[in-house]
């Protein structure tokens, strides 16, 4: 097991400092405090005060050297250095996204200067970053950081389906191209029945996203026909959902476009969960105060086109519309 390496604290630069004033040793101080002489002789070295113009207030003094040790240990100093790095982050916060995908997209491109997630994260919440309001371009626009909460369901049960324990293996290890996840975004109650359908493929997360003027399971199978129609039989094999009773006339859907369906236990919508996470993203844009109204064809278009063409770190940070297409070029090929 490798060793762990605390980083000074405030209190031992004080003893140091008293201690050095006294002209001890420094073995015998890195004895003292438990530390390798290595360490002190370090932390002298790279913290020592040099005043050109006061030459009588140089020295190691314990305050400075906090202040010098944090100062190289603000991860988030690149973002300031280096504003036009900055100005390229907040861009790709504004067009959704995640500080993740941002840095997987750098490290994929090989940009000369770049940044980790973190440092992203840790600018936000820096003393720079809240001035600037900077958390606010942040995927969940949290003041602080703290952990996600789990959403709970609470779904209609439906029988006579394709349990998911029987789903083939080759579709839960994702190594198959044409395997589909459903899910319905609801809005507010006043806002009438008007929902969305989501649909993402596994392999390539790549997402579409239809309009539905209410709940009923037939005209919802028959967008997903539509929908799915275009493409080729290997790109659209099989559709999981949960057992919600829209998604019922699953038949039908068998018998339009030969698609498979695949159902997740009772209660245990997580089973798909990647339609769900996809829903999170999409929430950014179709919040449930969204009316009716906006749900247009186009804007629906424009969603999913901003989130197709954002990298994933699942993918290497490639983009689900460059994977997506990749994938349907290699049946074209077969098919020739």
């Amino acid at each position: 097991m490798g060793r762990n390496y605390p980083h000074l604290s405030l209190e031992e630069r004080r003893k140091i400092a008293k201690w050095r004033e006294a002209k001890m040793p420094v073995p015998e101080i890195a004895d003292r405090l438990g530390r390798a002489a290595s360490t002190i002789y370090r932390e002298l070295k790279r913290n020592f005060f040099d005043d050109k113009e006061l030459p009588e207030l140089n020295g190691y003094h314990a305050v400075a050297a906090q202040e010098m040790y944090e100062q190289r240990r603000a991860v988030h100093r690149k973002m300031i250095v280096h504003p036009e790095l900055k100005e390229a982050v907040e861009d790709r916060l504004k067009a959704g996204w995640s500080p993740e995908q941002i840095a997987g997209r750098m490290r994929l491109e090989r940009h000369l200067v770049r940044v980790s997630h973190e440092t992203i994260y840790r600018f936000a919440y820096s003393k720079d970053g809240r001035e600037e309001q900077f958390y606010r371009h942040l995927p969940e626009h949290r003041k602080r950081r703290r952990p996600r909460g789990h959403r709970r369901h609470n779904r209609t049960h439906i029988f006579d389906v394709q349990s998911l324990s029987h789903r083939p293996d080759r579709i839960s290890e994702r190594t198959e191209f044409g395997h589909w996840e459903c899910d319905l975004m609801m809005f507010r109650k006043e806002h009438g029945k008007v929902n969305v359908t989501s649909l993402v493929e596994r392999v390539s997360r790549y997402a579409v996203v239809m309009r539905n003027e209410d709940r009923q399971s037939k005209p919802i199978m028959e967008a997903l026909i539509s929908g799915l129609a275009p493409l080729p039989a290997d790109a659209r094999q099989s559709i999981t959902f949960d057992r919600g009773t829209e998604f019922s006339a699953w038949r039908h859907l068998k018998d339009g476009i030969g698609a498979d369906s695949w159902f997740c236990d009772p209660q245990a919508p997580w089973q798909k969960g990647t339609v769900e996470n996809t829903n999170n993203r999409l929430r950014k844009y179709l919040p449930r105060s969204t009316e009716p109204t906006a749900l247009t064809n186009r804007y629906l278009r424009s969603v999913c086109h901003r989130l197709n063409s954002t990298p994933r770190k699942c993918l290497g940070y490639k983009t689900p519309a460059e994977v997506f297409e990749s994938k349907l070029i290699e049946i074209q090929n077969r098919l020739e």
